[in-house]
């Protein structure tokens, strides 16, 4: 059967001078690999995927595979490090958004907006594969662990603690320790989605979304100016 991930359709690289790639056409070997890799990784698991299948699937040479990444763990970082990025958007895109605001934002909208973004992103079938193949590798592979642990949940608590330090500034809520807040408040909309997402667990839509909105409002409770 042929692989899902190499029914994309694959264009030759453009070259530079001396018939190497250019920079961008590198770039986008690069990306394409990467996500072919996450596709792979995601359906048959960390054991399942070979560095071969991924460059017969991402249509390029194991050579070319093995001049970037050491080798498949080195390549399972890589696809983490995407999710990650991808994960932590969200929270960039409003503490960029608060800072260019001319005035104070509304800290329930924000929060609103902003658990709704969070709560789809760990929702997919790929986040719940990814947090799968993390437990199951985390003895052999610390690092990967390690790395989920510092560059992802840990940035994302400090961003969402400076965007809770403004509004607490601004006397929309108050907030004693604002990465602790910020914490608690991913615990609340993330914790029960998180779980079921790695257990494989079907949500219905509507009562996932009453429990976000009942999560916001009981924070918010917790923080609001007395």
């Amino acid at each position: 059967m042929r692989d899902k991930a190499a029914d994309v359709t694959e264009r030759p690289a453009r070259r530079g001078a001396g018939g190497r790639p250019t920079r961008a056409a590198a770039e986008l070997r690069d990306e394409r690999l990467i996500e072919v890799a996450a596709t792979l990784f995601m359906e048959r698991g960390f054991d399942g995927v070979s560095v071969d299948a991924v460059a017969e699937a991402a249509g390029v040479s194991k050579p070319t595979v093995y001049a970037r990444y050491r080798d498949k763990a080195d390549l399972f970082r890589a696809v983490l490090q995407r999710r990650i990025k991808l994960w932590l958007e969200p929270l960039s895109a409003a503490a960029e958004a608060q800072a260019r605001a001319a005035g104070p934002k509304n800290v329930e909208t924000t929060l609103h907006d902003l658990s709704r973004e969070l709560l789809a992103l760990s929702s997919t079938p790929g986040a719940g594969a990814l947090q799968r193949i993390l437990a199951a590798q985390s003895v052999q592979f610390p690092e990967l662990a390690k790395l989920a642990y510092e560059e992802g949940f840990l940035r994302g608590v400090r961003a969402l603690a400076n965007i809770l330090e403004r509004f607490s500034a601004s006397g929309q809520i108050e907030v004693e320790d604002p990465e602790i807040a910020a914490e608690l408040f991913l615990s609340l909309i993330l914790g029960r989605s998180t779980r079921f997402a790695v257990y494989g667990v079907a949500t219905n839509p509507k009562a996932q979304e009453r429990r976000r909105q009942m999560a916001v409002e009981l924070f918010l409770n917790g923080v609001k100016v007395r």
